[in-house]
């Protein structure tokens, strides 16, 4: 789905949405805030690079990033909730992951994970593996985010699953 998509869903839905953002630096919420309508929707973003941000802006415990690092599920579930909490919105959306150069936490350049906590109160992740430059890693995370949450917009709409 694409982000004029996701506007006018949660424009019709009535409801909201904010990011929490490690390796894409806030181009999800710049993506989502492109289209005409969006400052009815967007809510707006956390870009949390370091790992004690994480913790101090958006919640993740930091016993979690301890012992699994900051490129795990668990960990951008809880940056996804955060967000959705922090701003008050029905819906966050978040990516943590290694854009690059090399790897990092002894994981892949391209290991990339991002999240969508609803209004239900279910987070889901999903692991990426991408290819290409840092340019290239950073764009198909943001891609990745914005077709998570459009997956879980049509879920609530009753479009089926995704």
């Amino acid at each position: 789905m694409k982000a004029e998509e996701i506007v006018a869903s949660l424009t019709a839905a009535g409801q909201h949405v904010a990011t929490a953002e490690s390796l894409t630096g806030g181009l999800v919420c710049a993506a989502l805030v492109d289209p005409p309508g969006a400052s009815e929707v967007v809510r707006g973003g956390i870009v949390a690079y370091q790992p004690e941000m994480k913790s101090a802006l958006l919640g993740v415990p930091p016993e979690l990033i301890a012992e699994r690092g900051t490129v795990c599920a668990e960990v951008a579930t809880a940056l996804a909730a955060g967000a959705r909490r922090e701003f008050d919105a029905d819906w966050g959306v978040s990516t943590t992951g290694v854009a690059g150069p090399g790897p990092s936490e002894g994981r892949a350049q391209g290991t990339v994970f991002v999240a969508v906590a609803g209004p239900d109160d279910v987070a889901i992740a999903e692991e990426l593996h991408l290819s290409g430059d840092r340019k290239q890693v950073r764009s198909g995370a943001v891609d990745a985010a914005l077709s998570l949450l459009g997956a879980r917009l049509r879920e609530q709409a009753g479009s089926g699953p995704r």
